[in-house]
């Protein structure tokens, strides 16, 4: 194979949980590996040979870290894309039938024809940042779980319970002290981390989440932030059927940290509860506003990092 053909080769990996599903164009190439160090080992191995413009997952926040680390340090091109991108790309071609073979194919033909910019690899403390997030929700899931429990389990099972809940309230600590220690140790997080937390409803948590899994935070437009997170309103119409606007896709990790930050800012921050109150008066449903509120937040949120201002109130 010549070189300029090489550099005309795309890649395109559907990630799972337990295989990654990986198509080559022009080439019509299709293997599976397990995802694992194995499996990435061995896919790296063949990917290098036939060194590619660019190789494409989809970011889904958790199951392709294994395999864009490896791309890194082998000095592989890759993309991290966002799905509905991929998902939007699938219907203006009208293409529906959906498998992992058939995914890996669409992706790598999305590589070929949008060509998206390629994404460097996160510092690990960054990675460690967003894993140590991971574990916190996971923790936080583990303690509701449990204090649901603690009110539904006769008496003498609660001993245990409130034992349980102690050592998870002493682990969601331990995540807490790390993750500051994280920002501290770095200048740049903690410039960022104290930008979004001058808003009232942004605190350490979610400063980190933002950090971590929303890097893109400041450098794109409102529409694409907006998109990113999984809070822009798409329509849904065709013909003379008009639906409602819905949300889809994006990072649900960042999601649901900023809804759960959107409780709240409506009880301490004078910008979003107007805007709830207001939504909610026009007849909005309580969940709408709040996503809409949610919008506002990232919106404001992006413009802070990317012009690199605090809040200020009068400017929102």
């Amino acid at each position: 194979m010549n070189e300029s053909a090489a550099q005309r080769i795309n890649v395109g990996v559907d990630t799972g949980k337990d295989f990654l599903d990986i198509h080559v164009r022009p080439l019509n190439e299709y293997f599976r590996v397990s995802n694992d160090s194995k499996g990435i080992s061995e896919a790296i191995k063949r990917l290098r040979k036939l060194s590619p413009e660019r190789v494409v997952i989809e970011a889904t926040g958790r199951y392709e870290a294994a395999f864009i680390t490896a791309c890194g340090k082998a000095s592989l091109p890759f993309c991290l894309v966002n799905p509905i991108h991929v998902k939007r790309f699938a219907g203006a071609i009208g293409r529906k039938a959906k498998t992992d073979k058939l995914d890996a194919a669409l992706i790598a033909h999305y590589s070929e024809v949008i060509r998206p910019a390629l994404s460097s690899l996160k510092p690990d403390a960054i990675r460690l940042m967003a894993d140590l997030v991971s574990r916190r929700n996971q923790l936080m899931d583990m303690q509701t779980s449990e204090k649901n429990r603690l009110q539904i389990m006769p008496k003498a099972t609660q001993g245990s319970i409130k034992s349980v809940l102690l050592t998870i309230k002493k682990q969601i600590q331990k995540m807490d002290d790390e993750l500051a220690a994280l920002i501290e140790n770095c200048p740049e997080y903690k410039a960022k981390s104290d930008l979004v937390q001058s808003m009232p409803g942004i605190g350490k948590v979610s400063a980190a989440t933002l950090i971590s899994y929303l890097p893109e935070l400041g450098l794109l437009n409102s529409k694409e932030i907006a998109a990113l997170v999984g809070v822009a309103p798409m329509n849904k119409e065709s013909g003379r059927y008009k639906g409602k606007q819905v949300i889809q896709g994006g990072r649900s990790q960042v999601r649901t940290v900023l809804f759960m930050a959107m409780m709240s800012a409506m009880q301490c921050n004078p910008v979003f509860k107007r805007t709830y109150n207001r939504l909610v008066e026009a007849g909005k449903p309580k969940k709408v506003a709040i996503i809409a509120c949610v919008r506002k937040m990232i919106v404001i949120l992006n413009s802070m990092v990317r012009d690199g201002v605090m809040w200020e109130v009068k400017s929102t």
